[in-house]
């Protein structure tokens, strides 16, 4: 799945909690936010130089897109983790410190179920 059909399937499904996703469409979508992240990073900080009037619409820029894929984000995260057969509530193993990280890194780079699921068939959308 390339990059810009893992950012329109993530952000159509971007409530969807449901279903599984697959390894390219977790990573092509948190790749693709994180260009975007770093592009307005990279703006914000040479707005600096410019005008301050310009700081003040990045941090606007910032919010919104932190905002915006939030849920996208969340989503296909736990998609990601039916797609390995485990519940979406897992992800709430991120909040241990050092350790929840790791794993969660763990389970979201390992293949998926290559079969049916209880939450849906395999995912068609695999580079």
């Amino acid at each position: 799945m390339p990059i810009l059909d893992a950012t329109i399937s993530c952000f159509q499904q971007y409530v969807g909690f449901s279903g599984r996703a697959s390894r390219s469409e977790y990573w092509f979508f948190n790749l693709a936010f994180f260009i975007a992240a770093m592009g307005l990073l990279i703006l914000t900080f040479a707005s600096f130089f410019v005008a301050n009037a310009l700081v003040s619409v990045m941090g606007i820029l910032s919010s919104v897109l932190y905002l915006g894929c939030f849920l996208p984000l969340l989503a296909v995260s736990v998609r990601r983790l039916h797609d390995l057969g485990k519940s979406g509530w897992l992800f709430l193993v991120g909040l241990i410190p050092i350790v929840g990280g790791i794993l969660l890194l763990v389970w979201f780079v390992s293949d998926g179920e290559p079969y049916d699921n209880e939450y849906g068939a395999v995912p068609t959308n695999i580079l």
